[in-house]
């Protein structure tokens, strides 16, 4: 093996940056050239990339997103598209091919891997929903930026007496609202894996009311509803003022975490030390604290990674 290629596709998280120069200096290491392509794999398909080398990653570890850019690929969608792509991965030498992304981007890497072309995977969203890991890269950096958000706005709803509904990303999966939830001490986490009754909840919040609670926080993650949605059903019900914050693509933005700087630079070492050794086509995770590889296909056709069953037990326990 002497070239590998290296791309982010899809949402961006914080972290992969850290990811990228952990490939480039790990691929240095092993005597390889490694080329970066610009904006997932619709560079592949543009030919559009880049050599990269210590310098292009130095300095880019603490940054948030992608350098190299992302975005996602109809294209790659279609049999002469994924035909294209591997040929021009072929015609550029490239042995390797690192994705750092979600679970569309996996689908991509496996597409690409059925037309001949060696390639690992590495975990990247910010819903912590990919299967055969543990934590995907992005989530906890996510995570903290809630966190703060939310302990910054606990601050006004108690001056006024209201009732905040925070909405965070999670179409599918709840897992950044219910966790967010139990570390920020939120009334309530709505989420899609577990059903809910508004009427039991304002009940809830008119007696904290009562009881003197001078402010309440409802997590909701977006595949339940949007904030405005639930704050207009209990607005005329619980006795506080009630107010949204939509955080939106606040969460997968700002400096990666300490965890997530590390965990990067675990899978992206781990990727091309699997490309070394031949075990190729494969997704990097992270299991009771140590990496593990999974054969991509069976990482894809998975599906979603549900929430950990002790996490619903505390958040339960905790009467969130």
């Amino acid at each position: 093996m002497k070239r590998i290629g290296l791309l982010t596709s899809g949402g961006d998280c914080s972290g992969m940056n850290a990811a990228i120069r952990a490939v480039v200096r790990a691929g240095l290491s092993h005597n390889l050239e490694v080329i970066g392509f610009q904006k997932g794999f619709q560079g592949i398909i543009d030919r559009y990339y880049e050599p990269l080398t210590t310098k292009s990653v130095s300095g880019k570890m603490q940054l948030g997103g992608t350098f190299l850019q992302s975005a996602r690929c109809l294209r790659l969608h279609e049999e002469q598209g994924q035909r294209l792509a591997a040929d021009n991965l072929i015609g550029l030498g490239i042995d390797g091919l690192v994705v750092i992304g979600g679970d569309g981007s996996h689908r991509g890497a496996l597409a690409l891997q059925r037309h001949g072309i060696s390639v690992i995977a590495i975990p990247a969203s910010i819903d912590n929903d990919i299967p055969h890991t543990d934590m995907s890269l992005g989530v906890d950096t996510a995570l903290n930026n809630i966190v703060y958000a939310v302990d910054c706005l606990k601050d006004t709803a108690s001056s006024h007496d209201r009732t905040f509904v925070v909405e965070t990303m999670g179409r599918n999966c709840g897992y950044l609202a219910v966790v967010a939830g139990i570390a920020c001490g939120a009334e309530y986490a709505l989420i899609p894996e577990m059903k809910f009754d508004i009427g039991n909840i304002c009940r809830h919040l008119r007696q904290r009311f009562k009881e003197g609670r001078d402010n309440s926080i409802i997590m909701v993650a977006e595949g339940v509803a949007s904030a405005q949605e639930i704050a207009n059903q209990i607005k005329d019900q619980v006795g506080f003022e009630t107010r949204i914050m939509v955080l939106g693509h606040y969460q997968r933005g700002g400096s990666p975490s300490s965890f997530d700087r590390l965990l990067a630079s675990r899978y992206g070492v781990a990727a091309v030390e699997a490309l070394v050794g031949g075990e190729v086509n494969q997704m990097v995770g992270l299991s009771c604290g140590q990496i593990i590889l999974t054969d991509l296909q069976t990482a894809v056709e998975a599906g979603r990674r549900p929430i950990d069953e002790n996490v619903l037990k505390l958040a339960t326990t905790l009467g969130i």
